[in-house]
Parts: structure tokens; sequence; C-alpha cells
């Protein structure tokens, strides 16, 4: 099923299918997160026989991969200034509530847990995969379509990318991507439980604002793996709230 399809789908849903909450069990957040964990596993044992330079052009590879998908995500604005705004605010309480450091520090103790060096990729290769898997158009869609209709293609077919994507991930960035399994279960199937009450967030004006400013993160991820320079990823996450909430501005004051 595509994502247009799946959009007119929750759309043409009867108002009783998102009247009343219903609870689901994430199956497709299940999937998708044993798809990391299995893509990453190959993707380790590929990366331990590639010599530095090979190392270097995935992540080159990937960089450019990931700047595409974004550019083609922040195009799906229906109005630029929506965008914009979204992202210049989200970046101003990022950057105030520290969320990059926060996220950095919580990783760093995760990892001393788990006895892995302090120097490796590690919690590049979580926050990084993480980021990928998590903003993207079939991820917010692919979850609340199941949470409303129980209908898990598009999450199904988001797996089966993920694993591939995991593979060339972990080759380059190691363990870490294997671990971003478990915060991929807990976004995705958060928004499969809240799918009932999320259905307004298929609305274009918005679902299109909130696209597009995530493809502005997905850009930043690619020119981090570029090495183009080091962003702060995690202080944009708030963007994608005030995308939401500046879509229904301008929506209410005729604009979009």
């Amino acid at each position: 099923m595509s994502i247009l399809s799946a959009v007119a789908t929750l759309a043409a849903a009867p108002e009783g299918a998102a009247g009343g909450f219903v609870l689901r069990f994430p199956l497709g957040a299940t999937v998708n997160a044993v798809a990391v964990v299995i893509g990453s596993v190959l993707g380790m044992l590929i990366g331990k026989s590639l010599k530095e330079d090979t190392r270097t052009a995935i992540f080159i590879a990937n960089g450019l991969a990931v700047v595409s998908i974004g550019v083609g995500m922040a195009l799906k604005t229906g109005n630029a200034v929506i965008m914009v705004m979204a992202i210049v605010s989200g970046v101003i309480v990022g950057e105030l509530l520290r969320l990059e450091d926060r996220l950095n520090a919580a990783a760093d103790r995760f990892q001393k847990r788990l006895h892995v060096a302090s120097g490796s990729l590690w919690a590049e290769g979580l926050v990084t995969a993480t980021l990928i898997y998590c903003i993207g158009p079939m991820t917010i869609i692919g979850s609340i379509q199941e949470g409303m209709t129980g209908g898990g293609t598009l999450i199904y077919t988001k797996s089966i990318l993920d694993l591939v994507i995991s593979i060339s991930l972990a080759a380059a960035l190691g363990s870490g991507v294997a671990f971003s399994a478990i915060p991929v279960f807990i976004i995705q199937g958060s928004l499969t439980l809240l799918g009932s009450v999320l259905g307004f967030l298929m609305q274009p004006y918005i679902l299109n604002e909130l696209i597009a400013t995530g493809g502005l993160i997905v850009m930043a991820i690619g020119i981090n793996l570029l090495g183009l320079k080091k962003i702060k990823l995690a202080n944009l996450l708030p963007g994608l709230i005030f995308a939401i909430l500046y879509a229904l501005l301008f929506h209410a004051l005729k604009l979009v």
C-alpha cells in the first residue's frame, strides 16, 4: 500500500473509527524492531571484514542517500514559511533545553552499562539510526494506520527497507545501530497505541508540514554522515511539534 493510498484510507474512515480510543498491540513496531536487529547483525558481520577506506565510502554513500531522502521530504511543504518557522522555533527550544547534551549523556550511561568502548561510534550509531528510522512519513502514517484500522502493511514494508538500511549503517557505525531497535519499538508502538486519537495528524495540511520539517532533520543527519558539519540533531526535534502547531495556526487563519 502506498503512502498516498494510506492517507486516503484514513481520511475516508468513518468518524466512529477514530471517535473512541482503541488499544491495539503494536505488531508492526515489533516486526520493525526485529528487522533492525537482524539487519544490524548482518551489517556488523560484514563490517568486520571491510577495510577502513571501504567503511569511509559506506559513510559517504549513506550520507548522500540520507540527504536525498531529506530533500524529497522537505519539498512536501505546502508553505515554506511554516517549515522555516518550525525548525527555527524548534532549535531555539532544543538549545535552551540542551536536548543534544542530555541525549548524549543518556547514551553514554547506557553505553557504559553495556561495557562498550567509549571511543567507539556506538552512540552515534544509536542516535543516527533512531532518527533515520523514526522521522519519516512511513513511520507516522503506518503506525497511526495500524492503530486506527489494525492494518500494518505500510509498517511491514518499512521494516524491509529498514532491514536493508541497517546492514549498511551497522557496517559503518557498529552495534549502536542494533540498539536503535529499542527506541524504534517505543516510538512506533506509542503511535500505534495512540493511533485512534492521532488521526488528525493525517490531515494533508498538517502531515505535509510535519514531513517537510522532518526532512530538514533528515538532511542534517546526512550532513553529519558526510562530515561537512557537526549538527546537534536532537536540538532540532522540537521542530516537529512546532510544525503541527504552526500548521494548525495557519489553517485557522486560512493561510493554507
